[in-house]
């Protein structure tokens, strides 16, 4: 692999006296080895020896390697080193640099998630918090990690979040977008019943390795075809976590949607109300209009920052929303990194501004007020 060096970055920017809270920041390990520690015997002899095998299989394909590091910004290596894996450059070129308040930690792969062995996943998930404490959290106080979960196995999930329950580290539930059922399904109710116990958030993140192709006819030819998929995965997901009546046996579920965009949310809101005022005897258990739920249950990302031609739309669309559901993610070190110096449109009133990059955050992660 030819490693590319780090590009000398420009002076600190305007935007660090704002408080920043960035709630999607992609740490790596330098190698499998990081984890072996919090691994029994038998699971690291697994990993080791066989690998990890996430649901599509060598069979059905991979998807496109977003999540590995040649997918990364291309002044995000440390020498000799993979992006995100060093706390000292993360410390400089990222929290240093942005005057990032508060980051929180999303492991993407190699984290187990969706592997087909739940006993090995459920290891998995073990190894990476511990690993997220020690290795990242322990030196620095402005990090917070997520609950990684063994998503398909919702009981071991459950019992990971109750581990993880009452230490302020950890702020949310983690889960990837592409699961092998949607995810208003029971089976996944387990976990949706422990994070609410926690007082935690669950937050879906992009991506996932759910056995199925992205869209509906197959397997797409080309990363940009994947990449669109963000929005329409998440938005089944939304619809199934609705439509199964999740908020109505958990009301104080709290879902963020990251690197999933928002702009479609208004018209999935609208689609569902119209659908649902005719079909109401289909699904008696939702006492009031699919909108209702999407407005009080749900938080979105800017990372990607949607933006049409007219400005008046995104104000719409992020008015609709709520102004209090927007939070600031910058999806570091990937090569789709948001700078908050240039991520938001000029158009968006300071005062929103200033509340998206921190305020709405800290609020839904019950942390005070900077």
């Amino acid at each position: 692999m030819n490693v590319v060096r780090p590009i000398a970055a420009p002076g600190r920017p305007a935007v660090a006296t704002l408080g920043l809270f960035d709630c999607d920041i992609h740490p790596r390990p330098l190698s499998l080895e990081e984890y072996r520690p919090w691994l029994s015997a038998e699971m690291w002899h697994r990993l080791s020896t066989y690998g990890i095998r996430p649901r599509h299989g060598f069979a059905k394909g991979y998807p496109f390697p977003k999540a590995a590091p040649l997918a990364s910004r291309r002044d995000a290596w440390p020498p000799g080193k993979v992006p995100a894996s060093d706390l000292d450059f993360l410390r400089a070129q990222h929290l240093d640099f942005h005057g990032i308040d508060i980051g929180v930690l999303n492991p993407l792969q190699p984290s187990g998630q969706g592997d087909q062995n739940d006993a090995f996943s459920a290891a998995m998930a073990y190894a990476v918090n511990e690993w997220q404490l020690e290795r990242w959290l322990r030196d620095e106080p402005r990090l917070r990690a997520s609950v990684v979960v063994p998503y398909e196995d919702g009981e071991a999930s459950a019992r990971e979040i109750r581990r993880r329950a009452g230490d302020r580290r950890f702020v949310q539930v983690l889960l990837m977008s592409r699961t092998a059922e949607p995810l208003g399904r029971k089976r996944y109710w387990p976990i949706y019943e422990a994070a609410c116990e926690a007082g935690l958030p669950v937050a879906f993140h992009a991506f996932g390795y759910s056995g199925w192709a992205m869209t509906n006819g197959g397997w797409p030819s080309f990363y940009i075809e994947e990449v669109s998929e963000h929005a329409t995965s998440c938005q089944s997901q939304v619809i199934s976590l609705i439509v199964e009546g999740v908020f109505e046996r958990f009301p104080s579920l709290r879902i963020l949607m990251i690197e999933c965009g928002f702009a479609w949310i208004p018209s999935v809101g609208w689609r569902l109300d119209k659908h649902w005022r005719k079909l109401k005897d289909e699904v008696p258990h939702l006492r009031r209009a699919p909108s209702e739920y999407l407005r009080q249950n749900f938080w979105v990302s800017t990372q990607p920052m949607d933006e049409p031609e007219r400005p008046e739309h995104l104000l719409d669309v992020m008015e609709w929303i709520g102004w209090d559901r927007i939070l600031y993610a910058s999806d570091y070190p990937h090569w789709d990194f948001d700078d908050p110096r240039t991520a938001f449109p000029a158009f968006i009133p300071p005062e929103r501004r200033r509340d998206i990059f921190g305020a709405n955050a800290r609020a839904l992660y019950g942390m005070p007020a900077a």
